[in-house]
């Protein structure tokens, strides 16, 4: 399989393992290092697709300790905003950064005591910008549940998150050297940085699908790339070891983004767990819309991007219809089977073991979910 030109490994190479941060590829030689790549067919790890529960299985202890710590990690805020802190920090979903610490953790080597503190800083960041998000996207509830923002206001959600990021830090801190603060911290701003850039491109009709996955790349992937890159170092892996899993985290983080945001257009709103067409109310351009604009006639790109600027829900089966007939479900479907082809391919780098059939089944269920994609 050829990957598609329009996948965006000159961002990727950008975000490599921590052992490479001070160096600073020039856009030329990303994109011909983009040219060259050529992604081959990986075998999967495992004939059948794993079931989550599967996937969790032995994990689920690990799990059940960070969120413990995370809890216990209000206690160290002020005695008149730990109540703030404990809301926030316990609005906790399926933990995939603390998952991919613990199984890229496994796939190096054994886990130890630093994995928990690590994935508690990983989630705490992650969490930290869920609140700042839903001051932005004036969010209501978060996984059924009110927002900070809705509860107190957008002053104090604003600084609760502030505060979060800084203990994160501080946590990051406390271990004996000063490679894991340094990551933390270098991640929190390309997140931080990647948020912005999602925030000036809203409603940007004429959005480079470049600029598209480069954002997707710095706001969500960094972290699971970060989570892979920490989980194998902390567990001793080697240098070429760790690069491997920051490629399978960077990869998978895009592949799991790309697909969340055509889960809002092409899903249900039982598995979107939001409206249909949410990220569109807010004026957020996916994978699917920029593809039908970059196929569609002046006349449908008229139309198209009218929609865009006066989005409401009435409009979806017409947006549908154009999505169906210039073919974006298929063609977003191919690129993120691409990715997690990539994911695939870097885990040959790594020893065979339950780590590894772990992570790679990880790919393998996001495939599935992938297949499933406007299917009613």
């Amino acid at each position: 399989m050829r990957v598609s030109s329009c996948l965006p490994y000159a961002y990727w190479m950008k975000y490599r393992s921590l052992t490479c941060l001070e160096r600073k590829p020039t856009l030329e030689g990303m994109l011909a290092a983009q040219r060259r790549m050529v992604i081959a067919e990986i075998p999967p790890e495992h004939e059948r697709v794993p079931a989550w529960k599967e996937i969790l299985e032995g994990v689920e202890p690990f799990l059940q300790g960070v969120a413990a710590r995370l809890l216990d990690q209000a206690q160290k805020f002020e005695p008149d905003i730990a109540s703030y802190a404990q809301y926030a920090l316990g609005a906790q979903g399926k933990q995939l950064r603390p998952l991919l610490v613990s199984l890229s953790g496994q796939s190096a080597g054994p886990l130890s005591d630093a994995h928990f503190t690590a994935a508690v800083i990983i989630e705490m960041v992650h969490l930290a910008t869920l609140v700042h998000d839903d001051v932005i996207d004036e969010a209501k509830l978060r996984r059924g549940q009110p927002t900070v923002a809705a509860k107190w206001g957008n002053e104090l959600s604003v600084l609760l998150g502030d505060c979060l990021f800084a203990r994160a830090v501080e946590l990051a801190a406390s271990f004996p050297t000063p490679e894991i603060c340094r990551a933390v911290a270098g991640a929190t701003n390309t997140v931080c940085a990647g948020e912005i850039l999602q925030s000036k491109a809203r409603g940007d009709f004429e959005m480079p699908l470049a600029h598209y996955y480069k954002i997707l790349a710095m706001k969500t992937a960094e972290l699971f790339a970060l989570s892979c890159d920490l989980g194998g170092c902390l567990a001793q892996a080697t240098p070429a070891q760790r690069q491997a899993l920051r490629d399978y985290g960077m990869a998978l983080g895009i592949a799991y983004q790309l697909y969340d945001d055509c889960l809002d257009l092409l899903g249900t709103e039982s598995n979107a767990g939001k409206t249909l067409g949410a990220d569109l109310a807010k004026g957020k351009l996916t994978l699917p819309i920029l593809i039908v604009r970059d196929r569609a006639t002046s006349s449908e790109r008229a139309q198209l991007s009218k929609w865009v600027q006066e989005w409401n829900q009435q409009l979806l089966p017409q947006m549908l219809g154009l999505i169906n007939y210039h073919d974006a479900l298929h063609h977003s479907r191919a690129v993120i089977q691409e990715y997690l082809a990539a994911a695939r391919q870097a885990l040959t780098v790594l020893p065979q073991g339950e780590g590894r059939a772990a992570l790679s089944g990880l790919t393998e269920f996001l495939a599935q979910q992938t297949e499933a994609l406007g299917v009613i």
